[in-house]
């Protein structure tokens, strides 16, 4: 993942398909954004392919990956956490969700008024994007999508969390100027704990 457009497009592949399957097993409304996890981050992987296929620079496979990287997945994780949640537990998390819908409008408006720039950078991508307050929106941007999932009242959430969190230390120490590509493809590779915790969720009409 992120080594090669080959790596990309595989693990986009059978993560993506990992995610289908989420879908069709999942039981509950409420359990959908969160089970299709999988499906989003290895769509992200197959977008990824097609930035190295472009060669860099600005493309619109560039900007579709900054998208889903930038605004969606900190509104997407947390809200989904959420809306899976006991009801006992959803107090807690209703402070990453509004973090992540703050921290997604203000990286949206960066996207719409400047530039995405990708740069091969040997076996890893770095992609450029003008974002202003970056160590406070970095700060929204984890707080909304760990901490969603840490503070979960599942313990395979928090799990997945944990790891998540491993991840981003681990590519913010290796791969500190392409740390945007590297901890999204760990993420992807991460997100195939989900099947797990969809077997697990008790069964239930499929309804709100």
């Amino acid at each position: 993942m992120c080594w090669s457009a080959t790596a990309d497009l595989t693990a986009g592949t059978v993560i993506t398909a990992v995610g289908v399957v989420c879908l069709v097993r999942v039981r509950r409304v409420r359990d959908l954004p969160l089970a299709a996890l999988p499906l989003l981050l290895g769509a992200h992987q197959l977008v990824e392919a097609a930035v190295w296929a472009s060669g860099g620079g600005r493309s619109p496979a560039a900007t579709a990956w900054a998208v889903i990287a930038l605004p969606v997945l900190p509104v997407w994780v947390p809200l989904g956490v959420l809306l899976a949640a006991a009801p006992e537990a959803r107090r807690r998390l209703w402070g990453p969700a509004a973090v992540g819908l703050a921290t997604a409008a203000v990286l949206s408006y960066c996207l719409a008024t400047g530039p995405v720039t990708a740069e091969l950078r040997g076996h890893t991508l770095g992609y450029g994007v003008n974002v202003p307050w970056m160590p406070l929106l970095l700060a929204g941007y984890l707080f909304a999508t760990l901490g969603s999932l840490l503070l979960a009242g599942d313990r395979r959430l928090r799990f997945l969390g944990a790891v998540l969190a491993a991840g981003a230390l681990a590519c913010s120490a290796l791969w500190r100027l392409e740390f945007a590509s590297t901890w999204c493809a760990f993420a992807a590779v991460a997100s195939l704990l989900v099947p797990a915790w969809v077997r697990r969720r008790e069964p239930g009409p499929p309804v709100l």
